[in-house]
């Protein structure tokens, strides 16, 4: 059986905020530390039935890059579920808060730049 490994480096200042982070992944086509600004795990609990978050972002993240980050996120989401359940009623919903999302984040480009 094959086994393919992910890392993250975390390099911390001294209030424990990120500073930098850093992965690496064994099936990666090039080798080495890549550098990140954000990373956002979930791993399923089958023993609490319930779902473990780690979010971390440096401070050179901004803001835009944040919530495109999430936007992201969430249609990576939506693809997913439609690919493993067949959901398209679920992946069409969450399409639906992307395309609202990506709307809300322009105009509020716009307006920041009046």
């Amino acid at each position: 059986m094959k086994k393919s490994e992910i890392k993250f480096s975390v390099e911390l200042d001294d209030k424990n905020l990120p500073k930098s982070i850093q992965w690496d992944a064994s099936d990666k086509e090039e080798d080495g530390l890549e550098t990140t600004k954000s990373i956002s795990l979930n791993v399923w609990d089958n023993l609490n039935q319930s779902t473990l978050r780690i979010d971390l972002w440096t401070e050179d993240m901004s803001v835009a890059e944040m919530k495109r980050f999430y936007i992201d996120i969430l249609g990576g989401m939506g693809q997913t579920i439609l690919n493993s359940t067949g959901d398209e009623f679920m992946a069409e919903e969450m399409k639906d808060l992307c395309d609202r999302l990506v709307k809300h984040v322009n105009e509020e480009n716009k307006k920041s730049l009046n």
